[in-house]
């Protein structure tokens, strides 16, 4: 799994590139703390180019998210597709997050 960040305004991107499993899902958490510490409370996932995620991809989003909104922020989805899209609508992620069609929709809200 690759991440690349960019800032955009008051928030901060993380665009997920690979397969979110249990030996990569750390990393998204990792990711996620160091922005969180660079004061980038607001963050969009953008999921576009991710083919996979399993359930410890799942809780590393969780874990990540309850982080944000205790500073203030919180974490959005976008670019969700095929298997991801359909695990974030079993598991009950759709309702639980702000999911977008792109990163410019996240961005406005």
């Amino acid at each position: 799994m690759e991440i690349a960040t960019r800032i955009a305004g008051s928030a901060a991107i993380l665009s997920v590139n690979g397969r979110m499993d249990a030996v990569t899902a750390p990393e998204f958490e990792k990711a996620c703390q160091a922005l969180l510490e660079q004061g980038h409370a607001t963050q969009v996932a953008d999921l576009a180019a991710l083919e996979y995620i399993s359930s410890a991809g799942l809780r590393s989003i969780l874990s990540s998210a309850k982080k944000l909104k205790a500073a203030g922020g919180g974490l959005a989805f976008c670019g969700l597709t095929g298997m991801v899209d359909e695990v974030f609508r079993v598991s009950g992620f759709m309702k639980m997050f702000r999911v977008h069609p792109t990163v410019d929709a996240a961005l406005e809200g």
